[in-house]
C-alpha cells in the first residue's frame, strides 16, 4: 500500500473510530494490538495495513472491511 492510500484508510479508520465514540486506546483493545499502532495508522507515515488487521478493525468499528478500503 503506498503512503497516500495509508493516509487514507488512517482517516477512515479516525473517523469511523470518532463516529464510534472510542479512544484510540479502546480500538486497540478491541483488536488486541497496541494503542501505539492505532496512532501510527492514523499518523501522517502509516506502515502497511495486513488484510487480516483491517477485517479485525472493521468489525470492532461495526463498518464492512470494503468500507475502510474505498478510496
Amino acid at each position: 500500500m503506498n503512503n497516500a492510500m495509508g493516509i487514507e484508510l488512517g482517516k477512515k479508520i479516525k473517523g469511523y473510530r470518532r463516529k464510534c465514540g472510542i479512544t484510540q486506546e479502546q480500538l486497540a483493545e478491541l483488536i488486541e494490538t497496541s494503542y501505539k499502532y492505532i496512532q501510527r495508522i492514523e499518523g501522517k507515515n502509516p506502515p502497511d495495513v495486513r488484510l487480516t488487521t483491517i477485517v479485525r478493525l472493521a468489525k470492532a468499528l461495526k463498518v464492512k472491511p470494503a468500507e475502510l478500503l474505498e478510496f
